[in-house]
């Protein structure tokens, strides 16, 4: 009986000293992770509690700081910034502190020429060696269609005297 209490409050001293470091740590996430010059970027986190705001800092790409509010996901702080017009491709760090307990949390965020989002529609045409079954003689596709409605009605003369006993 005692061996299995020892297991039990070693159980709970481990959960309890685990706690804190879970409950310290967060990340910054950064929606989209990919933009493009003059884009929106909207960031957030739970790391600074639950009615927490912080401080964002997107100086890295040239944006300065933003703040971080209350958002109504609860747990949660969420702010925005544009990355300016003059951002280069690259890949950025994004940090936003918490206004309670000094916590600072960090998320990336990749510059590209264009977004990540936005498709880009092919154009033109292919060569792939393939042609078309029907070309653009009217001649020839009529033939076509003919020599298809005679395979069709002689198989299907074919399978009627098969079924019926006269053999092929």
């Amino acid at each position: 009986m005692r061996r299995i209490a020892r297991l039990l409050a070693g159980t709970a001293l481990a959960v309890a000293a685990a706690v804190p470091a879970w409950a310290g740590t967060g990340s910054l996430d950064v929606y989209p992770s990919t933009a493009a010059p003059g884009g929106q970027v909207t960031v957030n986190t739970a790391a600074c509690g639950d009615k927490g705001s912080a401080t964002g800092d997107a100086g890295a790409v040239g944006a300065g700081t933003f703040t971080l509010a209350p958002s109504a996901h609860e747990g949660e702080a969420i702010g925005q910034f544009q990355v300016p017009e003059s951002a280069q491709p690259g890949t950025y760090e994004i940090v936003a502190k918490c206004a309670e307990g000094n916590r600072q949390v960090t998320g990336d965020l990749v510059i590209a020429l264009t977004a990540a989002h936005e498709q880009v529609q092919p154009r033109g045409s292919m060569r792939t060696g393939v042609g078309g079954a029907l070309g653009t003689d009217p001649v020839q596709t009529a033939a076509g269609v003919t020599a298809l409605a005679i395979a069709a009605a002689g198989g299907t003369w074919l399978l009627h005297r098969r079924a019926r006993g006269d053999g092929i």
